[in-house]
């Protein structure tokens, strides 16, 4: 994959990032900043993949860790800055990010300094932090989980002391569940990126049996979120509740859930019993291009969606851009988002389902109408989630 010649009009956009390269396994998370760094490609601006990894008490973990990231870089031809976030300075003060005291792979620490200082940084989920965040001119925070970074910024610094401007895949960061504290900053909404020119319309899957629709996430949740004094349980595990059920009102399809469930979890075992297949995501899709495969291999998408469904923050997934983009229909929960998009699945093959038998309804119509919903899909995910708009409002360039 060659890159296309730079412009000299356009400043250098580094894309900060701190949860892939810590995270080998999980090629539908590596995919998300990968979206954003396959769209300035094709903007032809010189965007750089700004990594930072802690260092854990395993070297030969983060060796592999390290190898695997530059791999990656080089597999999709991108230029990248890995720095490792020495264990002892996470002791001292893990809140500091310290150029000087890191190791470097790739990107020279000298021409980062001077990229930076005329360059705009996208910070994925304050992932980059001062002194190291303040090299950069120009500093956008992108914050992929709304609530979570709402919540958490009323409580403790977040990037919003440090960053010009603050942008959100919550659509509806102005009307947020009004229990979540109040923002402290002004918020821009974007809808997830994927890259079009990359992932491209699919034909529909030969399925050895049924059709099979799926997901990919984690079954249970560790954030800490309080509501009204309480903690509630925002995982996937809750969120599927009301549909379980849903195998054996389709039994001409097959309900498959990719989550991090062992095997020996109650848990996958209940799920089976109800009907639902259960695969382990790091078997299945450990690297970006198995988890491209899984996502074509499939007839639609769905899943029930945790906190944000019930904030009404107006998120989207990245996974369900992807989907669309590839020419999968998906099938999921209102969180607000749909006040953007257009107002039927049949019109978008993006379905927003409240109740069981709304889901019923939807997946039997993907399956009896799958061609022209797929075509749906796929122009839906170019008129609203492909990467080059989007970059394009972000860094001013109309």
């Amino acid at each position: 994959m060659s890159s296309p010649t730079t412009s000299s009009n356009l400043p250098t956009v580094f894309v900060g990032c701190g949860f892939a390269a810590k995270y080998p396994e999980g090629g539908g998370n590596f995919s998300v900043p990968l979206q954003y760094l396959l769209g300035l490609k094709r903007l032809g601006t010189r965007a750089i993949w700004l990594e930072v990894m802690p260092e854990s008490n395993d070297p030969t973990r983060d060796a592999f860790c390290v190898r695997t990231f530059v791999r990656r870089m080089k597999e999709y031809d991108i230029e990248y800055s890995l720095l490792i976030h020495p264990k002892a300075l996470q002791n001292k003060n893990s809140e500091e990010y310290d150029l000087s005291q890191m190791k470097s792979f790739g990107v020279d620490p000298s021409t980062l300094r001077q990229e930076a200082k005329q360059g705009v940084l996208l910070n994925l989920s304050y992932s980059i932090k001062p002194p190291l965040l303040m090299l950069f001119e120009r500093r956008l925070l992108c914050s992929l989980d709304p609530t979570e970074v709402l919540f958490w910024m009323s409580r403790m610094e977040m990037g919003q002391s440090f960053h010009h401007e603050f942008w959100s895949v919550g659509l509806c960061m102005d009307s947020i569940d009004s229990r979540i504290p109040k923002s402290l900053v002004t918020w821009k909404s974007f809808f997830p990126l994927v890259d079009t020119a990359f992932l491209q319309a699919e034909p529909k899957p030969i399925f050895q049996g049924s059709p099979r629709f799926t997901t990919v996430g984690q079954w249970y949740w560790d954030g800490h979120v309080e509501i009204e004094g309480e903690y509630p349980d925002f995982s996937k595990k809750v969120a599927f509740e009301p549909y379980l059920t849903l195998p054996e009102h389709l039994p001409e399809a097959t309900f498959e859930l990719a989550m991090n469930l062992n095997a020996d979890d109650p848990e996958r075992k209940r799920l089976e019993k109800l009907g639902w297949h259960v695969l382990s995501p790091h078997h299945l899709m450990p690297t970006p291009k198995r988890y491209y495969d899984y996502l074509k291999s499939s007839l639609a998408e769905f899943t029930a969606v945790k906190l944000e469904s019930k904030m009404q923050s107006g998120w989207l997934s990245d996974r369900a851009a992807a989907y669309l983009a590839i020419g999968r229909p998906v099938i999921t929960e209102p969180t607000g988002a749909e006040r953007f998009l257009p107002p039927s699945g049949s019109e978008s093959g993006l379905f927003f389902v409240k109740t069981l038998q709304e889901a019923i309804e939807a997946s039997a119509e993907v399956i009896l109408d799958w061609p022209r919903l797929s075509k749906l899909a796929r122009a839906t995910a170019v008129e609203y989630f492909d990467s080059l708009k989007t970059l394009k409002r972000m860094l001013s360039l109309h």
